[in-house]
Formats: structure tokens, C-alpha cells, sequence
């Protein structure tokens, strides 16, 4: 027990003792350096009468190498400091309803104007997580609605902020001395990098200026100025990408509620636990009163940055790699979740943090609850769940289908009657071998899909989806293969489901319009082909479904292709995948193409069952896999 109580004293100690979580260069350069020039700078020379902000006066604190392409970062951030000073002056010196009629109107281009009245009551508050959180909202906000302007001219968003920043589409857009500005705040790590060593937990609380909190502001008011130019002068329309909406809230209820008596225990352990840096306290203080307000995503905001601190504080320790716990300089990668959760350090060394973690270090009776639930969590975000989620819902509407209201066959008269072609024939029979060839390989992974297991589907087709969507398949550890393979089989269901939900809609609207005798001659036609191609395409969407799903179960085995056969697998996939989005095409309502959609089923169909000739699938190399185990 002694040598228990003179560890955690030595741990505590080594916590109370860290003052800064930036290196020392990144500390100079966020906490001193924007104060080193005692320039004064004049308001009116950033901001005219009616509103409008000055870029040539902000570009000309910009400096340059000496080669005149690259930024000096150090230079810029000094001579920007006074600029930015005059600014907080300024906004602070308004009132609520002067700052919104100045700003909030310009600030309408971030599709979230609301935040910005919101974070001028924070830059007067004396809380000390109002600027922090302020400026997590902001830069996450704002770089968002700077890849909604790059997709006005380009076609696939960056998915990194620094590769964004130096797009040429942005350029193009705000000109590239007004991005050369926006590197120094954010997006380059020789800068200040406000956003990422905010939302990566290495800044304490009081400890970003509050004047690069109103720059930032007052740099997004006037990209709404210079956004609006451009788009009167393109005749361009800014479309504003759809924000994630969580569906079936009721999956994601997996922890029990938090009542007071937990929140007295929490706070109690913040004080106590070796977890929490001294430094950080008042951000999991904010978090409890957040919490306890219902301000649940400035919870969530404040807690996942905090997470990420205490990981990498214990990542540091359980893996003796003391300097990686502060800010890397730039020309370092930075330790991330992204590091601290992989497998291995390095090609030769282990990460002993996933080991750690998996002991439970807590023994206070509400922390064993929280315990008991995380041991049986399984993960409600990762690309495996979501993909097993819109199978399931695909699916579900597939059942549908032999509900729906169909013209009895007596009811068609002779003459108008479509023979079946040859063509869904063939697809048939191709449908029969490919089943029958998955379903072989299912008997000798488990004899149990025995009973589960028939042509033409059944009942049975839906018990076996469930069947296989239950099993365990690991979330921890995925390559970059694994999640390539796993978002184009999630887009191929998406498209099964789309094309199922079309087949149903426009099925009640053509019986509808049968039975009240007001469909056209050639619309008459073309409802009995769709008839006639609804059984093919039930058995196809079926098909597909089975197929992804098996594919899902073994997806591990990916790694197991070499970097040729990985490619070719990729091909097969993509072509799958350009299957689904045709077919969503023709048998849109407005389209009706239904002798296309059969012909290019049949093409699929042709590719399948060749690949799978090949035994190139996963479900195939799983086989030989287990097959060399029990050699």
C-alpha cells in the first residue's frame, strides 16, 4: 500500500509540474511573438466607414523568404500582432447588436451565422474555456465553409486544412495574398496553427490571446465581402454541404445515464486522477458545468481534446518516449490518436498504450458501471458498423417488394403481354452459379449456414444477413486498404438501397395510375417492363447484398493481397459499384430505362461470376487462409 501511495504521489507530482503543453519554439511563437512589435495600428485603416475591410493593408504585414514564394512565418505574426490587437479593441469595444450588424450579415457564408454573436459574448466572458472553445468552433466552422467555396470550382474537397489553404481553387476564388493571411492564423504548421494545436489538446486554458480570436472573426467577415464579389461576378450559387444527422439515436444509447451523484464522482477524480493534467482542470470543470447546462457538444468539444491529452500523456510514459508529449516543432509530426491508438510505434516497436488501457484502473463503484459497459461497447461510428447498419436497412426495404401492389398477369391483355427475353434468362442462370458458388464457400467456413442457405431466396436470405451482421469483425487496427475497401462497398449499398426505394415508389404510384386508367399508351408499356424486371432485379439486389456482406465478414483478408491483386480487387469493386449507380439512374421515375437496367445487370452479372472464377474474392482467400492454418 506504501509503495501504491509513493507512485501516485510521484505521478501527481510529474503532473503538477507541467506548466506548458507547447514546445517551446510553438510557445513563443502563439504566446509572445504577435507582442514583440509596439506599433500601434489604426482601426480605420482595416475597416472603412461602410464596413468594409482592407485586405491590401493586412497583405502588406505578410512577409516573404528571400527566393519571395514562400511566407516567413516569424516576420508575419510579429508585424501582424498590433493588427490584431487594434481589432480586439475594436470588436470589444461594441455593443451585441453594433457587432452583429457589422459582422454577423458577412459572416452568413459559414452557414452557421449563429455562432459568431456567440462568440462575441465569449470574448468578453471571463470563463476561462470561452476563448478556447470559441476558436475550436470557429476554425472547425470556418473550414468547412471554405471547402463549400472550393467546390464551386472543384470537384473532390481536400481533406486536410493545410492542402485546402493552398488549393489553387481558393486562390482563385480570394485572391492568394488573402490565403497567404489565412496560413499564418491556421493550416500551416509554421504558424501559428491555431486550429490544430487547439482541437489536438496541447493548449491550456488562457492561453491562446484573445485578440487572435476577434483576427480570426473579423478574417471571416471579410472573406463574406470578398466571397459575394466573386459570386456576382460568376453568377456562381454557393451550395452549402448537408451537416451529419445522427439517425436511430436509439442504436447509440449503449452507456447508462449521468446522474448528480456520478458528476460529484467525476468531479472528485479530476482533482485526484494522475489523468488529468493541473494545467487543464478548468476544461474538465467547463466540461462538468456544460454537462450539467445540456450544452452537450461544448461537452463533447472540450472532452475530446482533453481525451487526447491525457492519452498522450499516458502514451508517453507506458512507451518511454517522453518528448513526444509536447508539441512537435514542424518539422515533426505531432502525436496524435492517430499514433497513440495504432498498433506499432515503428516498423520494430510495439504500442504497450492499447495494452494498458485494457486493464481497468478505477475501482469506485459508479466508474464500474461505466466499465462493465465499455467492455461490451462496440463501436457505433467505425466504417464496419456503419456498413453492417445500411445493409440491415437495405434489406429491410428490399421485404418490401413482394408486398407491393402488381397488376395480376389475367388483368394485361394478351396483345400488350412481354414475353421474358433471353437476356434475363442468361441473368437467371449467372445468379444460380454465383449463389451456388457462395454458398460453397459459406459450408466450409460454417457448417451452420447449412439451413440458411437456398436459391431462389427465401426468408431464409434475410435470417442470413442478420446471421452474418452479428459476427465480430475487429474495428481496432484498420489499414488504409481495409477502409478503401470498406467505403466502396458502403456506397455500392447505399446505391442498392436507393434503387430499391426508387423500384417501391414508383411501383404504388404506376399500379395507382393502371387501376384509374390514366397511364399513356407508352407508359403502359413501360410499366410492364418494369414488371417484368422487377423479380431479376429483387434477385440481383439480393444478391449484391449477400455478396458485400461476406465480403464485409472477411474483410481483414484484404492485407493478405499483394499490391497487384489489391488493385484488381479495387477494379472489380469500383465496377460493382458503377453498376449500382447506372442502375439508380435508369430506374429513376423520371428515367424508366428498364431494358438498360436489365442489360447492363447482365454485364455485372458476367463480371462477377468471372472474378469469381478467379478466387479473388475475400471470401475465397479466407478459405485457402484457414486452409493453411490447419496445415
Amino acid at each position: 500500500m506504501m509503495e501504491e501511495n509513493g507512485r501516485f504521489q510521484l505521478e501527481m507530482s510529474i503532473t503538477d509540474s507541467i506548466t506548458t503543453c507547447l514546445s517551446p519554439p510553438v510557445y513563443d511563437m502563439v504566446c509572445r511573438l504577435g507582442f514583440d512589435t509596439k506599433e500601434s495600428c489604426d482601426i480605420n485603416s482595416l475597416v472603412s466607414q461602410h464596413g468594409e475591410i482592407c485586405w491590401k493593408i493586412l497583405a502588406e504585414c505578410i512577409c516573404y523568404t528571400d527566393s519571395g514564394e514562400n511566407v516567413d512565418y516569424l516576420k508575419s505574426v510579429s508585424l501582424l500582432g498590433p493588427v490584431c490587437e487594434a481589432v480586439h479593441t475594436h470588436i470589444y469595444s461594441l455593443t451585441k447588436a453594433q457587432f452583429e450588424v457589422r459582422y454577423t450579415f458577412w459572416c452568413q457564408w459559414t452557414n452557421f451565422p449563429e455562432l459568431f454573436p456567440e462568440i462575441f459574448v465569449a470574448l468578453k466572458s471571463l470563463q476561462p474555456e470561452a476563448i478556447p472553445l470559441s476558436l475550436m468552433k470557429l476554425t472547425s466552422c470556418l473550414e468547412r465553409a471554405l471547402g463549400n467555396v472550393f467546390l464551386l470550382i472543384g470537384k473532390e474537397c481536400p481533406f486536410l486544412l493545410r492542402d485546402l489553404l493552398v488549393s489553387k481553387e481558393l486562390a482563385e476564388v480570394f485572391g492568394q495574398s488573402v490565403m497567404n493571411i489565412l496560413r499564418v492564423f491556421i493550416g500551416s504548421p509554421h504558424g501559428l496553427n491555431l486550429r490544430n494545436i487547439l482541437w489536438h489538446g496541447f493548449v491550456s486554458p488562457k492561453e491562446i490571446p484573445p485578440k487572435y480570436c476577434s483576427m480570426l472573426v473579423f478574417l471571416t467577415a471579410g472573406l463574406g465581402q470578398l466571397l459575394k464579389s466573386y459570386l456576382q461576378q460568376t453568377n456562381f450559387a454557393l451550395v452549402h454541404r448537408p451537416f451529419v444527422t445522427f439517425t436511430n439515436l436509439k442504436d447509440l444509447i449503449i452507456f447508462p445515464d449521468i446522474n448528480d451523484e456520478v458528476l460529484s464522482v467525476v468531479e472528485e477524480l479530476i482533482k485526484k486522477s494522475t489523468f488529468v493534467l493541473k494545467i487543464m482542470i478548468p476544461f474538465w470543470e467547463a466540461i462538468v458545468m456544460k454537462f450539467r447546462s445540456h450544452r452537450y457538444a461544448d461537452c463533447i468539444i472540450l472532452l475530446l481534446t482533453q481525451l487526447e491529452t491525457g492519452l498522450r500523456k499516458i502514451f508517453t510514459e507506458v512507451n518511454k518516449c517522453p518528448k513526444r508529449f509536447l508539441t512537435a516543432e514542424s518539422t515533426a509530426f505531432y502525436t496524435t490518436f492517430d499514433e497513440m491508438l495504432a498498433k506499432q510505434l515503428n516498423d520494430v516497436e510495439i504500442n504497450h498504450l492499447p495494452f494498458f488501457l485494457g486493464e481497468s484502473a478505477m475501482e469506485n463503484v459508479s466508474i464500474r458501471i461505466l466499465i462493465s459497459c465499455a467492455n461490451r461497447y462496440c463501436s457505433q461510428f467505425h466504417p464496419v458498423s456503419q456498413l453492417k447498419k445500411k445493409i440491415l436497412h437495405c434489406e429491410k426495404s428490399i421485404k418490401i417488394w413482394p408486398q407491393l401492389p402488381l397488376v395480376p398477369e389475367e388483368q394485361i391483355p394478351e396483345a400488350t403481354r412481354l414475353e421474358s427475353s433471353s437476356e434475363v434468362n442468361d441473368c437467371d442462370n449467372l445468379i444460380i452459379k454465383i449463389s451456388s458458388e457462395l454458398q460453397y464457400y459459406m459450408l466450409q467456413s460454417d457448417h451452420n449456414f447449412n439451413n440458411l442457405l437456398d436459391y431462389p431466396p427465401t426468408e431464409n436470405w434475410s435470417l442470413l444477413l442478420h446471421e452474418l451482421c452479428s459476427r465480430h469483425i475487429r474495428t481496432l487496427y484498420c489499414p488504409r486498404s481495409v477502409l478503401e475497401v470498406l467505403a466502396i462497398l458502403q456506397k455500392i449499398s447505399v446505391h442498392c438501397h436507393l434503387v430499391s426505394d426508387q423500384i417501391i415508389a414508383t411501383t404504388e404510384v404506376r399500379y395507382k395510375q393502371w387501376v384509374q386508367k390514366t397511364l399513356r399508351s407508352r407508359q403502359r408499356q413501360n410499366y410492364l417492363r418494369m414488371l417484368n424486371s422487377i423479380k431479376l432485379l429483387s434477385s440481383v439486389l439480393q444478391l449484391l447484398l449477400l455478396l458485400i456482406t461476406m465480403e464485409l465478414v472477411s474483410i481483414h483478408i484484404v492485407n493478405e493481397k499483394n499490391a497487384c491483386e489489391y488493385q484488381q480487387y479495387l477494379k472489380f469493386l469500383k465496377s460493382v459499384l458503377q453498376y449500382t449507380e447506372n442502375l439508380a439512374t435508369y430506374s429513376h421515375q423520371e428515367k424508366n430505362k428498364w431494358d438498360e437496367a436489365i442489360h447492363i445487370t447482365h454485364l455485372v452479372l458476367v463480371k462477377i461470376w468471372a472474378f469469381s472464377e478467379k478466387k479473388q474474392m475475400l471470401i475465397h482467400l479466407a478459405k485457402e487462409s484457414s486452409n493453411k492454418v490447419i496445415l
